[in-house]
């Protein structure tokens, strides 16, 4: 019997591989549970709604807190991954001493095509286990938001949310950090029925 050993690799580890050009500029990975995860190619609909998304949530959230948009975040000393979005807390250093960690994240954003399985699957345990108060997803294969609050360890040693909602592309949504601004879905939603050109 052949013992099969693999290595995971620390944040540090991670970026000096970086440093050392071990990646090509043009490579898409991410440090998930100390494994280098390559993400999947994104598709038009990704495109458009995480256009879309960042042009609402800039309008609703101004100056009142940080957008940032596929940018590392420390889950832990094996975890950064690359959100979507997230919506930070301001710092007066804009995060260069540091990515945020769980304690400045307001709210996480996955918009998920082909990453569906992983962002329900993979991502969403990690962020559960980080204490990540509020994950959404952009589903694009349903066309509806899932919204996961309350983050949850049950009986069985699993982490994941003890809340979840679902908002369909014609509705309205309340922004969890700050319940006085509402996002209008149907203006973040790529439409189905447009025509290419």
């Amino acid at each position: 019997m052949t013992t099969v050993l693999t290595k995971r690799f620390t944040i540090a580890e991670y970026d000096r591989l970086a440093e050392l050009g071990f990646f090509n500029e043009d490579d898409r990975v991410e440090l998930i549970r100390g494994e280098i995860i390559s993400m999947v190619s994104k598709g038009k609909p990704h495109f458009v709604c995480e256009t879309r998304l960042e042009r609402e949530l800039f309008k609703l959230v101004g100056e009142r807190a940080t957008l940032r948009g596929q940018q590392p975040i420390i889950i832990s000393d094996y975890s950064e991954p690359e959100p979507d979005r997230v919506i930070v807390k301001n710092r007066p250093d804009d995060y260069i001493s540091n990515h945020p960690t769980p304690n400045d994240i307001l709210l996480l954003i996955e918009i998920a095509d082909s990453s569906l399985k992983y962002d329900q699957e993979v991502k969403l345990p990690l962020y559960a286990e980080a204490g990540i108060a509020d994950y959404w997803i952009f589903n694009l294969v349903e066309n509806q938001l899932e919204y996961y609050s309350e983050p949850l360890h049950d009986f069985q040693g699993k982490f994941g949310y003890r809340k979840k909602l679902i908002y369909l592309a014609n509705e309205s949504v309340y922004l969890p950090c700050f319940p006085d601004l509402v996002l209008d879905l149907s203006k973040v939603f790529p439409q189905k029925d447009a025509v290419e050109f």
